[in-house]
């Protein structure tokens, strides 16, 4: 039973009656030095264990960005969450230059050792193989450098928000596997650090590695629509700002669909413009829909990921192709203030 085996059969929360609709914005002129952002910077994800695929990718961040104020990595670091495969991805990072803040993600792979009797040994119907909840959780913070699944960094000026699971619910309901459970105290952080830099007129960067329902490319889909165990009290805190920029992984659809950016409103906010949601793509393996509720791998090489550049009345979201070197599209959003 692999993660999208697992997805077909997960049970989670019904989506508030939110709706999500394509940017029709168009940046606004600002007096002063336009052509210069204020902080640019990178995001990928879903990585699991393809470290050749990561190298064209940080190669390929370093010659386009040269300057990056950070890199962000929206989850599903490792195939399976074995401290061995962390390192190994941290070895293929040192070969590379890279910007001085790293926010790591933590997703729903980094909860797979429990599958496994032994690296070498698949052993699903003894789970979990002796390994316990805890063991997984710090794993990861090892990895990262800290002791929760959710931080802030700062990507020059620019707030970047960590979310991320706090229980891997398998060991807490037999019916469930990878959906999203986020604490009181994650909810509480979440709503402070929002109001904080509202109230300090910044937009704010949000990285995780599920999509909430009903937003980019895949959520709609029954495999992505219930990963969240409390999608409505997330909805209702993001969606209270126009200037947070949701970024989410996980599904690996193609960025060269069209909803791979929306503005996602929740009613009962009183933002009409809603909150943008952006899909990271994926560092391995590329699906899409296949027109019958389901999903269909991208044939020939996939290694999808984006830049980002915050300007003082804009934020523009460039996809980029790693395999092929190329851009894909672009979207520009305005801010509600500026910088």
């Amino acid at each position: 039973m692999d993660r999208r085996s697992l997805l077909g059969t997960a049970a989670g929360a019904v989506a508030l009656g939110a709706v999500s609709h394509p940017s029709a914005y168009a940046a606004q002129p600002v007096p002063g030095r336009r052509g210069r952002p204020v902080a640019r910077f990178n995001v990928i994800s879903d990585i699991q264990g393809d470290l050749q695929d990561l190298n064209v990718a940080l190669k390929d961040t370093r010659e386009t960005n040269p300057d990056s104020a950070g890199l962000a990595i929206a989850g599903d670091i490792t195939p399976r969450g074995y401290d061995a495969e962390y390192a190994a991805v941290r070895a293929e990072f040192a070969k590379h230059t890279l910007p001085k803040t790293v926010a790591w993600a933590i997703g729903n792979h980094e909860f797979y050792v429990p599958k496994w009797l032994d690296p070498q040994t698949l052993a699903q119907e003894t789970w979990p193989n002796g390994t316990t909840e805890d063991s997984l959780f710090r794993s990861f913070y090892h990895f990262a450098g800290r002791n929760t699944v959710y931080a802030e960094h700062s990507f020059g000026g620019i707030p970047v928000l960590s979310l991320g699971t706090e229980k891997y619910m398998h060991y807490h309901d037999p019916k469930l596997w990878d959906e999203v459970w986020l604490s009181d105290a994650q909810f509480s952080w979440l709503e402070d650090r929002l109001r904080h830099w509202a109230r300090h007129r910044k937009p704010v960067m949000v990285i995780t590695h599920h999509p909430l329902p009903n937003t980019v490319s895949g959520s709609h889909n029954k495999l992505y629509s219930r990963d969240y165990l409390q999608a409505d009290r997330l909805l209702a805190i993001l969606g209270r700002y126009r200037d947070v920029f949701l970024f989410c992984g996980h599904t690996h659809w193609d960025l060269g669909l069209s909803d791979w950016h929306v503005r996602r409103v929740v009613p009962g906010t009183a933002n009409i413009d809603g909150f943008s949601v952006i899909n990271t793509g994926a560092i391995s393996t590329g699906y899409t829909d296949d027109g019958k509720g389901g999903e269909v791998s991208v044939p020939g090489a996939f290694n999808q990921g984006l830049q980002v550049e915050v300007f003082r009345d804009r934020v523009l979201v460039k996809a980029r192709d790693f395999a092929e070197g190329a851009w894909l599209k672009q979207v520009t959003i305005p801010l509600a203030t500026h910088l």
